[in-house]
């Protein structure tokens, strides 16, 4: 009876083990897949660098640019231009505005990625708005710049070697407490 009782003990805590692992693996998962991502480029997320490469192919790529705003974020958010053609390796500076719709301060932050995803590894950000948090006071419009360049290396990947357009692609998102803003008038969203 006693060496019943160790074993039914035992499988409690292997079982009680097992689920303790779940728990913890389910709250890493959101880290270690946005870890993943930013380190392979998956699922179009771009590379972060510090200073642009040192060769420029004589080939040109077309980056177009497409803007979101979630609907619980009273701004207005596009680029100046639609899209720009640069030469592979060359670094670009793009601006995008955004607007305060209302009369308070409001936070967002700006999700991100490049379309096809398998470009992701090969688009680099060097400076761009969407590595932080923006605040705009009530009714401020600012300009945000990015700067960006296509990695060489795109030509040496068979799955992107042909690519000639590259699409990329910001959603802001609140990221402040929604109950001290006061609703915007009019369409809450923007996109191009």
């Amino acid at each position: 009876m006693a060496g019943r009782r160790d074993k039914r003990g035992l499988v409690a805590l292997v079982l009680a083990g097992v689920v303790a692992g779940m728990v913890g693996l389910s709250f890493a998962a959101v880290p270690l897949y946005r870890l993943f991502c930013q380190q392979t480029g998956y699922g179009g997320t771009t590379q972060v660098a510090t200073v642009a490469p040192d060769h420029i192919l004589d080939r040109t790529i077309k980056v177009r640019f497409d803007t979101n705003v979630d609907k619980d974020l009273p701004w207005q958010f596009g680029s100046e231009q639609r899209s720009v053609d640069l030469k592979i390796g060359d670094t670009a500076l793009v601006f995008f505005k955004a607007h305060n719709n209302t009369d308070k301060p409001v936070s967002g932050t700006a999700g991100f990625n490049v379309a096809p995803e398998s470009v992701g590894r090969y688009f680099k950000k060097i400076e761009c708005f969407c590595f932080k948090q923006q605040t705009l006071a009530a009714g401020q419009s600012i300009e945000m710049p990015v700067t960006f360049f296509v990695d060489p290396a795109i030509v040496d990947d068979e799955s992107t070697k042909n690519i000639e357009e590259i699409t990329l692609s910001y959603t802001f998102y609140r990221s402040d407490d929604p109950s001290d803003v006061a609703a915007a008038p009019g369409d809450r969203a923007s996109g191009s």
